[in-house]
């Protein structure tokens, strides 16, 4: 499915981008970090062990939250160890 990923602060730095489309077979939000993990060092930063939030359609999401066909997906740095 095509969807739009964006990405904030130091996650875009670390990426070298502030948005892409993409397409994925992830059907949830931990789907496709395990996707972009995959694409290689650039994604580090949204690593298991790194402090990222993430939001789906511009709410902030846990996880388990499924993927809809267009739909927006935003990483963010937390500032103080929030929740992934």
């Amino acid at each position: 499915m095509h969807i739009t990923v964006k990405y904030f602060a130091s996650v875009r730095e670390a990426i070298g981008l502030s948005v892409e489309q993409r397409e994925t077979a992830a059907t949830t939000l931990a789907g496709l970090r395990d996707e972009l993990l995959a694409c290689g060092s650039a994604y580090a930063c949204l690593g298991r062990d790194r402090a990222v939030r993430i939001a789906l359609g511009q709410v902030m999401s846990d996880e388990a939250a499924l993927l809809s066909l267009g739909c927006e997906v935003a990483f963010f740095p937390c500032s103080r160890g929030g929740l992934t």
